[in-house]
């Protein structure tokens, strides 16, 4: 096909016809002229002193049982089996009707303080335990949604229906990158399942601001990883083809100005080309010591997949990506802690998980990237201190739950807040999701009520309308 011939094509026919050459896109980052001004993913001024650069978030899928983990709660053990009258957040949800008659369960966990702070863990994480004292719990989280789909939903976007930007798409959009040739915002095995492409998607922000997926939820760590489809080519002949495609470009948006679509698809495609040449040597992890791996678990069939997601995290938040997302998860009709009848399995996915995330924030202080990276460790919701239908699991409990963060200028080896005497409520110094996601925005220096976007009319920010800047759990 000659380039005349190209220009009597539709722009969804010409893009999709000579979408697999983008990668010689990659020499765009070398030729380019354009001023830093005008690159959507440029270094942006924050709005106040950052004390952070980035975040890597360990999304827990399906919910973690706060009262078998962080939040200790003796009055469980002294009334297990016994009928007490809860607030169960799905029956308030489908009926309205409040205090129900619910039997207590002990954890199945022991808890025991560990480190100089004395925070409590239980057995469940044992290797995380040892590093509380760089931790820093909220035990009074509370969120909206007792499904998976709105409450994961709200974990990322901050609205349990409407189609809003992610997290990390926010993130990216009030920063930029600090790498041109890897994405700013990148998923690693995100669920497809409870919102799937939405929990990391732009919606209305510019689509230079998606987040990018590497692999699926319950699948191998092989999976989490980006082919280098430039490699048969010349640089020369990768160069030929890349000033082809720009010139395809100009005279396209010659007949289309101010074409916001096509600019996009370009700069992904860009983005993508680079990617190919920058990113498998980014993930390629045989680069790290035999120590280095062995300390995440890799090689080990129970750890060894999360291992290396936790290991890639670590190389991108090197190399400057912003937002880092690593979700445990199996399938979307199967989410991982879901518990509701096996509260036992919670132990093999804290086997899976407990290892890695102890050696990820020990290669994080090691490499003192952890004081400028935020780890953010939760789901999206936590679950009953009673047995649901007097069975041997927990349901959903989006009205108390614990979630830590660690790194990025927060306290360390501190706790904040705190649920009732069973776990079931968050009753002292209560945070709300928005909250949380407004004190992380802070840490990166952006003020959650200035990090606006206009569309449809109004402003749109991440907190809604909502959200305060936890302080107490900030370091001074």
């Amino acid at each position: 096909m000659s380039a005349n011939s190209a220009f009597m094509l539709s722009r969804r026919e010409w893009l999709a016809r000579t979408g697999c050459g983008f990668g010689g896109l990659a020499f765009a980052g070398l030729t380019s002229t354009q001023a830093a001004s005008a690159d959507p993913l440029a270094p942006k001024p924050t709005h106040h002193a950052a004390k952070a650069k980035r975040v890597i978030f360990l999304f827990m899928q399906g919910g973690v049982s706060h009262v078998d983990s962080y939040d200790h709660k003796p009055r469980l053990i002294k009334d297990d089996g016994k009928q007490y009258a809860f607030d169960d957040a799905r029956v308030i949800a489908n009926t309205g009707q409040r205090g129900t008659n619910q039997r207590v369960m002990k954890p199945l966990w022991k808890f025991a303080q560990h480190g100089k702070s004395g925070m409590w863990a239980s057995e469940l994480f044992p290797e995380v335990a040892k590093h509380v004292d760089e931790l820093c719990f909220v035990k009074s989280m509370h969120t909206e949604g007792v499904a998976h789909g709105p409450a994961t939903l709200f974990l990322h976007c901050g609205s349990t229906n409407f189609v809003r930007p992610s997290m990390g798409s926010w993130a990216l959009y009030g920063l930029g990158t600090e790498n041109q040739n890897l994405p700013g915002f990148v998923s690693i095995a995100p669920s497809a399942g409870n919102g799937g492409p939405r929990n990391y998607g732009n919606a209305f922000l510019p689509a230079v601001y998606q987040g990018t997926s590497l692999g699926r939820a319950g699948r191998p760590a092989s999976e989490s990883t980006i082919n280098n489809l430039t490699s048969s080519l010349t640089q020369g002949d990768a160069k030929s083809r890349f000033d082809l495609l720009r010139e395809l470009h100009s005279e396209q948006l010659k007949r289309t100005p101010g074409d916001t679509e096509l600019e996009a698809v370009a700069n992904s495609y860009e983005l993508a080309g680079r990617m190919q040449l920058n990113a498998p040597d980014v993930l390629d992890l045989s680069k790290e010591t035999i120590e280095t791996k062995k300390a995440y678990g890799i090689g080990d069939k129970t750890t060894d997949t999360f291992g290396q997601q936790c290991l890639m995290a670590r190389r991108l938040s090197e190399q400057g990506v912003r937002y880092i997302q690593v979700t445990y998860g199996d399938s979307s009709a199967n989410p991982a802690w879901d518990q509701h009848s096996n509260m036992p399995k919670h132990g093999d996915h804290a086997k899976a998980v407990d290892k890695p995330i102890a050696a990820l924030l020990e290669d994080l202080k090691k490499r003192d990237l952890l004081k400028d990276t935020i780890v953010w460790w939760g789901g999206e919701f936590g679950r009953t201190p009673y047995a649901q239908g007097n069975g041997t699991g927990r349901d959903h409990n989006p009205l108390g739950f614990t979630t830590w963060v660690a790194g990025g200028g927060f306290k360390a080896g501190f706790s904040h807040g705190a649920t009732d005497e069973f776990g079931a409520l968050a009753v002292e110094d209560k945070v709300h999701m928005h909250d949380l996601h407004a004190t992380i925005l802070h840490q990166l220096g952006l003020d959650h009520e200035k990090l606006t976007f206009n569309y449809a009319g109004r402003p749109f920010r991440l907190t809604d309308v909502h959200g305060r800047v936890v302080k107490e759990i900030i370091a001074s």
